[in-house]
């Protein structure tokens, strides 16, 4: 993710030398990764689950790598385009997640998650950082030389450090399930997040289209601008602390999730009004990413927590591809409107998004917070199924009991208050 983000804030500016530079291909080349990433995502957990975690990890890395080298050695944006869309073939996310899930217990499932989410997040920082530096001093073609020596690390990585899953993780805990996706894209709440994670990456991909030329036009150096993106970076998380926080303890997440969205459009909005001032562009971004911080932090465990209790897997598998499409959309319409606009427009269409977002978020429902678990169970019919399952939800703290009898698996979401795993342990005959 590092190297996938590094080209965001340095593109616009060092990329003109490139044959054939616009906007629009701009947008394109910072977006193409994205629809790649979209398309093969959920294909390349199922084929994880088929030939091995390892094999296609080290495959998608593989992947990626040749996408960094055609991107370095590109003398036109037509090319490094090519280049951006074939790392995005190295869709290894939800085999990673995957991987994790078979290394890890049930009860230290959700803590590996969020490490490797709190991980992809500390890439867009030091993203902010590395891209201005690495391309003042080498181009854009050293940053596509530092993503191809990254995807090289990560073979390594993976073949000798990380170690082989003995055990298998359930599907419906990671992995997309194709029967389940079309049920799941018409749920209304999932499809209000899958729908607003879209948005959340396309803003952010269009606001980056014109951003740094922006930045330059103010006055202030491209070498710089990591002196803006780190503060700004840096205040916005220690912000975001505090709001996740509280509205935990207080059970008010629905009125923080979409008092986030507010702030997002207010930002958009000033960005929009003020992009002619360094210091009106540095307050708007704070806002901002205030707001992305905490929706892109809370919006998965929304979708977890509203998923069945056997089909999380791919539920994470549907909004995952809603975000990096939403990635390409945004570097699309952003560059196609900054090849007739202005940067202003980018801005303004931004906010017109999130305003859209704004109006489907307000009817979301946020169910009460819950657990996920699973357990092998031995059944050998459908009714058997049936029947442990109506147990099963008797208990006390069961919100939902779903027996796998294909899989000899069951999955409960349960409020851990108040749930006795001994007592449902006893009840599949586990003790």
């Amino acid at each position: 993710m590092l190297g996938l983000f590094m080209l965001m804030p340095v593109l616009a500016i060092y990329g003109q030398e490139l044959e054939g530079f616009s906007p629009l291909w701009v947008g394109l080349a910072i977006g193409a990764y994205g629809l790649t990433q979209a398309l093969l995502q959920i294909p390349m957990g199922w084929l994880s689950d088929k030939f091995g975690r390892k094999r296609v990890i080290v495959g998608g890395l593989i992947m990626f790598a040749i996408g960094s080298l055609v991107a370095a050695l590109a003398d036109s944006i037509y090319m490094m385009t090519l280049g951006r869309a074939l790392q995005g073939m190295g869709a290894i996310a939800s085999a990673v997640l995957a991987l994790a899930a078979d290394l890890s217990r049930d009860e230290q499932r959700p803590k590996v998650m969020a490490v490797i989410g709190m991980c992809i997040g500390l890439s867009f920082a030091f993203a902010m950082l590395l891209g201005p530096m690495i391309a003042a001093s080498f181009g854009i073609s050293g940053i596509f030389w530092l993503t191809t020596a990254l995807a090289l690390c990560g073979i390594v990585i993976v073949l000798t450090v990380v170690p082989t899953a003995v055990n298998r993780a359930p599907k419906g805990d990671t992995l997309a399930v194709f029967a389940d996706i079309k049920k799941l894209i018409k749920d209304p709440q999932l499809a209000r997040l899958d729908i607003g994670v879209m948005f959340l990456h396309l803003t952010l991909t269009a606001v980056f289209v014109v951003l740094p030329s922006k930045l330059i036009a103010d006055g202030f150096l491209a070498q710089y601008h990591w002196k803006l993106y780190i503060p700004v970076l840096i205040f916005a998380f220690v912000l975001m602390v505090p709001i996740m926080i509280i509205s935990i303890k207080k059970e008010k997440e629905k009125q923080a999730f979409i008092a986030s969205i507010a702030l997002l459009v207010a930002s958009l909005l000033t960005l929009t009004l003020a992009a002619n001032s360094v210091l009106g562009i540095g307050i708007s971004m704070l806002g901002y990413f205030i707001a992305f911080n905490f929706l892109e932090a809370t919006m998965p465990a929304m979708v977890s927590r509203m998923a069945p209790a056997n089909q999380k897997g791919s539920a994470m598998g549907v909004f995952s591809s809603g975000q990096f499409f939403g990635a390409f959309l945004g570097g699309m319409i952003g560059g196609m409107i900054a090849s007739i606009e202005s940067g202003q427009a980018v801005f303004a269409a931004a906010t017109l998004i999130g305003l859209i977002w704004l109006a489907i978020a307000w009817g979301m429902v946020v169910p009460p917070r819950s657990k996920l678990i699973s357990l092998i169970t031995d059944t050998e019919t459908e009714q058997q199924a049936e029947d442990l399952a109506a147990r099963l939800v008797e208990l006390d703290g069961v919100l939902e009991a779903t027996v796998v009898w294909e899989e000899n698996r069951t999955y409960l979401k349960v409020n851990d208050k108040i749930f006795n795993l001994e007592q449902a342990r006893q009840v599949v005959g586990l003790n």
